[in-house]
């Protein structure tokens, strides 16, 4: 591919427009109570949530189960 930093710097500019962060948090491997029904009302509400992990797939999925993140439809 030619200019990949140029071609990557378009699709970002796309991507990251008119987006509101409106709050960020972080999972350790002990969930704390209730972060699996606060993730579930967040994504009833329609609110998109994302992952970042340094995690392996496969622990990045249990993870996701386990505190609500992921649901059987989404994979």
């Amino acid at each position: 591919m030619t200019d990949r930093e140029g071609e990557l710097e378009k699709v970002n500019a796309l991507l990251e427009c008119d987006l509101d962060l409106i709050g960020a948090t972080a999972i350790e491997d002990k969930l704390q109570v209730g972060v699996s029904d606060t993730n579930h009302m967040i994504r009833k509400a329609g609110i998109k949530l994302w992952v970042l992990t340094g995690d392996k797939i496969e622990t990045a999925i249990n993870i996701g189960y386990a505190c609500n993140l992921l649901d059987a439809a989404m994979l």
